[in-house]
């Protein structure tokens, strides 16, 4: 299995004037410990507006700094919001090859289309519409990492002419792709187009069994139809997190934060907001009440059956027993939420050290023998699913119009030698 790290860069209030400062340099100092120690992805989410929920509204600027800071790691947006609305297409074309350029070749894109009425309405982006303004945008911007010179487009969500997006990715044909998911349906689409699917869910091993399962035979179908120029074949899915060999300390230290991300998240989408007055942070502690104290309780009268602390926090040997049985139904990559709520840096860098201890060997030292039988396997499905793509016709030099220095009039090369 591959592991990664996920960060919304959350910061419930009270703010003090160097709340956003420390957060974004522990967060990087945790993506540095990562890669010192093997993990093998950092995931930056991308949202605007989500006061305390989600401070990561440049992803491109802190996977940058991350990128400069590491050697190894993989550096991926998990997930870019590729709406034109929210970023053109070309200027998300731009940071990534940029970005894969510093990084050496690190880079993986997810796609999303946000899901809040705050980010919405604040670009104003009709709901109705984002899933295929997204998947548009993210067809072209495969394009234009492709493409020298990209064609040009006319499309609903948003045209333009043809220009040479610059620079082109270190990768190639370009990083590998994903999309965000968090339902059987979601993980339908991201399989129809080639996609990886980034599981935003926190399920159990049966149901990531079938949402496996479902995206899988897709794959393997004549529905997969790639958007982008490769087939990215994986399942990410996204685990709690909080490591200590006390499983009180582990809860004590990683549920609230847990509890957290899930009830904001919630809040954000179903109940009003007042920009710049944000209280979630104090909602969320007023509708927990005595949980905290409760399942520690519990824990400590020895009933671990049950009682509600999420699966990733716990021991070391609670944890290897969730990812066997993630394992075993299919995923690929797990993905910790380790960032959330009031969780403490030290408390996060302690749980990577005692999972790089005690845990990964076991499930890190069979990677590469697995991923290796399964490109085998995919092989002819994935060069099935390559031929059904529709590719875009490149464009001749004689074809390519001219920009015109002093008239807005296009004309190509083949007119001027025309008129000639």
């Amino acid at each position: 299995m591959r592991f990664g790290i996920f960060y919304e860069l959350q910061l419930p209030k009270p703010w003090q004037e160097d709340s956003d400062h420390r957060l974004i340099h522990e967060a990087l100092e945790q993506v540095v410990f990562a890669d010192e120690i093997g993990i093998d992805y950092a995931w930056e989410v991308e949202h605007h507006f989500l006061e305390e929920y989600s401070h990561g509204s440049a992803p491109e600027v802190f996977l940058s700094a991350a990128a400069a800071r590491t050697s190894r790691i993989r550096l991926g947006h998990g997930i870019r919001q590729v709406i034109p609305n929210y970023n053109h297409p070309a200027r998300t074309a731009e940071c990534l090859g940029t970005l894969d350029l510093i990084s050496n070749g690190r880079v993986d894109f997810g796609i999303g289309e946000g899901a809040t009425r705050m980010e919405l309405g604040g670009f104003g982006i009709q709901a109705k519409t984002k899933r295929q303004a997204a998947l548009q945008a993210a067809r072209e911007i495969a394009n234009m990492m492709v493409m020298s010179p990209y064609p040009g487009f006319e499309g609903e969500f948003f045209s333009m002419p043809c220009r040479n997006v610059i620079p082109k990715p270190m990768q190639k044909p370009h990083p590998p792709m994903w999309m965000a998911c968090t339902n059987r349906d979601t993980i339908r689409v991201a399989a129809r187009n080639g996609l990886g699917a980034l599981a935003f869910s926190f399920v159990d091993p049966e149901e990531a069994r079938h949402w496996s399962e479902i995206y899988y035979d897709i794959i393997r179908s004549d529905e997969c139809c790639p958007i982008g120029h490769s087939v990215n074949a994986n399942i990410a899915l996204v685990t709690s997190f909080s490591l200590h060999e006390d499983r009180i300390e582990a809860i004590r230290r990683g549920q609230e934060g847990f509890e957290f991300f899930n009830y904001a998240i919630n809040a954000l989408v179903a109940e009003d907001a007042v920009p710049g007055y944000s209280t979630l942070w104090q909602q969320f502690l007023a509708k927990r009440g005595n949980r905290g104290e409760q399942l520690i309780e519990q824990a400590r009268t020895g009933d671990v059956t049950g009682f509600g602390h999420a699966p990733g926090i716990g021991t070391p040997s609670d944890f290897a027993k969730h990812l066997r049985g993630l394992r075993d139904a299919g995923v690929d990559q797990v993905i910790f939420m380790q960032q959330t709520g009031k969780n403490q840096h030290r408390h996060i860098i302690d749980s990577l050290d005692l999972f790089a201890s005690k845990v990964m060997d076991e499930f890190s030292r069979e990677t590469e023998e697995r991923e290796a039988r399964k490109a085998e396997a995919l092989a002819p499905y994935i060069e099935a699913a390559m031929a059904r793509k529709t590719p875009v016709k490149p464009m001749s030099e004689a074809d390519v119009p001219i920009v015109r220095a002093s008239r807005p009039r296009a004309e190509t090369m083949r007119d001027r030698e025309k008129a000639a």
